[in-house]
């Protein structure tokens, strides 16, 4: 009898303990989203499926669509948000080591970000993926950020001095730009980056074309004006957690679930850049390009030195530029080992 009474007291404390694991995996996290075109963007609905991936390793989650990155920001510093989708130049903030993978010229083409993706994703690397109280739970990218102008004659950083551009007031990087190329640095913020330009109160404003799209840009444009097609930065939507809401195990599932979605996210870049029109774009020629890229890494250097970006990561990023780029003059030391070991 006394057996049954114990059996019995052991069972419902089983079954309370239970029904609490049950109740916490049951309470839904809050993950707001960063989509220049609200919850009608590719990007919110991307993270529709990532919803019902999290599902699957046990995770409920309800999404939060934000179209300003300043309010988002302010409700994961405060909490409101348990994660975070957020560009890769704010959530350098939380992780200077994936941050930095939005630094300016380090990534050349789609190829190249798809095999920076591969890399962010692997077991590996996990260790880097968490900074104090913060993990990075994935990446994907978000497109080529380009030079929009008023003035197709501005097709090169030099003719780019003593103009205006828009930058972020956040970001200290870009007004460190600004100044390493003459130009004029403007301070803004996302809810008005757009209407700067349109209205005529800066000639310039780097921008991926998804951004493109929701600001209305070829108002700004008009009959004068361009897009220089040669990439500034490669910008990401990055994945920030409070780590301790989340599973143990939560953010690897998670980085390798968003290597899945890199090629749909690769579509949608270029799918928004084809839909520009062809007479918008201006090319460079290729000593231009050199240049180019001497001018912007010198700036990188610069940046780095006072400590912006990661200088593991800028590793990792020159690595896969040189698997692809070997006459490239950065590339000089990978030609010379690539020699010794016999390869042409």
């Amino acid at each position: 009898m006394k057996n049954n009474i114990l059996g019995r007291g052991l069972l419902r404390l089983l079954l309370g303990l239970g029904a609490l694991v049950m109740a916490a995996s049951a309470q839904a996290q809050t993950f707001c989203v960063y989509d220049p075109l609200g919850a009608g963007g590719d990007y919110y609905s991307m993270f529709q499926d990532y919803q019902l991936a999290a599902k699957r390793w046990g995770v409920q989650i309800d999404l939060k669509a934000y179209t300003d990155d300043n309010k988002l920001d302010a409700a994961f510093k405060s909490g409101e948000c348990d994660m975070a989708s957020m560009i890769g130049m704010r959530a350098r903030g939380y992780n200077q080591f994936s941050g930095t993978i939005d630094s300016p010229s380090t990534i050349e083409n789609y190829s190249q970000m798809r095999d920076i993706m591969s890399l962010v994703a692997s077991p590996k690397l996990a260790k880097y993926m968490v900074s104090g109280d913060y993990e990075v739970d994935g990446i994907v990218p978000i497109g080529a950020a380009y030079c929009v102008t008023t003035d197709r004659w501005i097709n090169s950083l030099e003719r780019g001095a003593g103009k205006k551009v828009a930058i972020m007031s956040w970001d200290k990087t870009q007004q460190m730009m600004a100044d390493d190329f003459k130009a004029i640095g403007v301070q803004t913020d996302v809810t008005q980056f757009g209407d700067l330009f349109n209205h005529g109160k800066v000639d310039m404003i780097i921008v991926p074309m998804v951004m493109y799209k929701a600001l209305e840009l070829n108002k700004g444009i008009g009959t004068k004006g361009g897009i220089v097609r040669r990439p500034m930065f490669q910008f990401t939507m990055q994945l920030v957690g409070h780590t301790a809401k989340f599973p143990p195990d939560f953010g690897q599932k998670s980085r390798e679930y968003m290597l899945t979605q890199t090629d749909h996210a690769l579509s949608l870049a270029r799918n928004l850049e084809a839909q520009v029109d062809n007479r918008l774009w201006i090319y460079a020629v290729h000593s231009e390009v050199t240049e180019w890229n001497n001018t912007m890494r010198a700036a990188l250097d610069h940046m780095t030195r006072m400590g912006f970006y990661d200088k593991r990561m800028l590793t990792l990023l020159k690595r896969v530029r040189c698997k692809t780029d070997l006459e490239e003059p950065e590339c000089a030391p990978t030609v010379e080992q690539a020699k010794e070991a016999g390869h042409p």
